[in-house]
This record gives structure tokens, sequence and C-alpha cells, in this order.
């Protein structure tokens, strides 16, 4: 009897300071760089998208030195980047998605890089490239749009990759395919996103970088009328507010470390401050959890915990003492975005799912 063909998949995942390739053969990983990026390196291009040809040149010598053939790749799959709102699934790369990742449509990331990486490499190699489940993946039902201003309508920005890759993992260890379940995905980091998933749609999450709750080092929803002042006090500027948001807010503002591992240290060893501050960091998960719930009206199969912080004994166990009520907790601790996106690939390849077309957005229910 004839073996089933197995397709080979290099994978792309530019970040600040390094590009992480891998190949797969099927589902195993075979091979693994992280090329680093020195500060000084990466300090002549003006914009991440200037870097695309110093990445790619880089990620061609370490496909060399592996002694990896071209012809035997089957396809290039990049991290997605920001860009418009598009239905969840895998994309060809196409020359909108590109003029989206150089225009940095939704704004400046070194994840834009990735379709244009593929999309390079995969012309070179003359293979097809694509992007997997990018952050700006929009399922929301109307109702989720709403905000409190219809100036500033709640937007669909969640860690849609892993949140999406560890639902199929859910459904999976309930027996079930992912448009039977209906599934509370927290995933917990840096950022946090708590998505609510009815048969296989994301229909109501919170904006990771702007809402939800505090996390290591975001400092989630604020109270708006002191927030407004504190603005609007010429004591800061705009650049100082966004990265207070973002990468000084959550723990770092109180305990003065994103360090979950060192924060739990601290609890161990008796600090009543750090203690407070790390059970009001996982109240407000609990709680954010919670209110997906109300989004599924109730209906949850389960409740599933990925991230870096799943990996936490104190994390989850207090989350169940708030959450257990609610729904079976299933836990998929850390996050593995390679692996996520070479899965999303080989699904086309075999057939399983049809390569979408750049943007494709969902149906409103």
């Amino acid at each position: 009897m004839a073996k089933s063909k197995k397709f080979r998949i290099l994978v792309i995942n530019p970040g600040s300071t390094s590009t992480k390739i891998a190949v797969f053969e099927d589902e195993k990983q075979v091979f693994t760089r992280s090329i680093n990026h020195s500060k000084l390196e990466l300090e002549p291009f003006a914009r991440v998208w200037d870097q695309y040809e110093f990445r790619k040149k880089l990620i061609k010598e370490a496909l060399e030195d592996a002694r990896l053939k071209p012809d035997e790749l089957s396809a290039v799959v990049g991290r997605g980047g920001l860009f418009r709102p598009v239905v969840s699934g895998t994309y060809r790369v196409n020359e909108l998605m590109i003029e989206d990742g150089r225009n940095a449509y939704g704004g400046e990331h070194p994840s834009n890089l990735g379709a244009v990486l593929a999309f390079g490499i995969g012309w070179d190699y003359h293979i097809p490239s694509f992007i997997v489940d990018p952050p700006s993946v929009d399922e929301f039902r109307p109702i989720a749009r709403c905000s409190g201003l219809p100036e500033f309508p709640r937007k669909s920005l969640f860690h849609a990759l892993n949140v999406k890759a560890t639902a199929r993992l859910a459904a999976h260890a309930l027996s079930k395919k992912l448009e039977q379940t209906n599934l509370i995905v927290a995933h917990l980091g840096g950022g946090i996103s708590v998505a609510a998933i009815h048969k296989g749609k994301v229909i109501d999450a919170n904006n990771a970088l702007d809402s939800g709750p505090f996390t290591p080092e975001r400092t989630g929803y604020l109270p708006m009328f002191e927030f407004a002042q504190w603005c609007f006090s010429g004591k800061v500027s705009f650049d100082e507010v966004n990265k207070k948001l973002v990468g000084r807010g959550g723990l770092v503002a109180y305990l003065d470390t994103n360090n979950c591992e060192e924060v739990e240290k601290r609890i161990q060893q008796g600090d009543t401050e750090a203690e407070r501050i790390y059970q009001a960091m996982i109240y407000q998960i609990a709680c954010e959890i919670g209110s997906r719930a109300v989004a599924l009206e109730g209906k949850v199969d389960a409740i599933v915990l990925t991230g870096g912080l799943a990996r936490s004994n104190y994390v989850v166990e207090k989350l169940r003492e708030w959450i257990g009520f609610l729904a079976k907790v299933l836990v998929f601790a850390g996050e593995d975005e390679m692996k996520s996106l070479a899965l999303g690939g080989l699904r086309v390849l075999k057939g399983e799912e049809e390569a979408k077309t750049y943007p494709q957005k969902i149906k409103d229910d």
C-alpha cells in the first residue's frame, strides 16, 4: 500500500528582536532556528517594513546552513499581522495583504513582516505562501461592537492564533468538532484575551491591548474620568500614556515586575502586597471569563486556560475557585505559535480547509 504524501512546511514568525523559523513534516517539527537581531543591526531601518530584505536574506542563509533544499518544501506560512478585520482561517498571501502590511494598516508591528517574508520566499522557491488567524480576526456579533460612544466601537483584537488553535484542542478533548462546541478560551500571558467561542466563531472578546483584566504589563480597563484628567493634566505626553497602558501597567505598575514567577516567590516569602495585587489580577480574569459566559447565554461546554500563565498552579487553582461553577475547566499551558501556523497550512495542503482570499469578512449572524 502506497504511503500518503508528507508535506514539508516552512514557518516564519518575525518578532521585535528575532525571526523564528521552523520546518514541519506534517505535524512534526524537524528543524527550528531563532535568528536574533541586535539593536545595532536594526538601527539603520527607519520602519519595521524596511527590514524585509535583511530578514529574508538571513532566513535563506539559515536554511542553506541547515542543508534544507527548497524543492523539499511544500509551502511557507508566515505569522499574520495587524491587517483588516477578517474571518478566521488560513489565507493565501496576496498583493493587498502585502500593501496593508507596508502601510501598517492596523499599526506598526514586526508581525506585519510575516506575510511578505512568506510571499518573498515562496516566490523564490515556487511554493504557495499563507498566513493563519491574524490578530485582526473579527467574528463579533453586531451587539458586541457597541461601546458607549458611537465614535469608538469595540474592535476585535485578540490572540487569535493561539485562541483558535487551543479551541481545536479543547474540542478534540471533548470528543466534538469545534463547530459543535461553546467555549470560553482565556489566553493568559503578557497580554490577556478572553474569548467567547460559539460554534467555532469568536463572538466576543476583550481587546488585548486596551481592555479586559489588568495583566503582567498592561492596564486593562481603567476608571475613565480619572484617566482622562491625567491625560489632560499636561504632565504626560501621548507616547508616555501609550507606554503606561501597554508595557508599564498591571503588575509592573504595582510591583515593578512583569515576572509572575518572581511575584509568586514574593508571596511564598510572605509579601502580602504582592499577594493582594496578584489575586486582584486573577479576580479580574475570572470576572472577564464570567462575562463571556453571559455572551454564550450560560451554555458553556468548557472554560479553557492557555498561555504562559496557565503553567502556574497558583493561577489555575485560584481561577478554578472563582469560575469552577460555570463549566468544566481545561488547561493547555503555554502556546505553540509555530505549530499552530504549520497546522493551518497543513489543513489547506491536505484539502481539509480551503484557503481564503484576503480580505474576507464574516457575515453577521
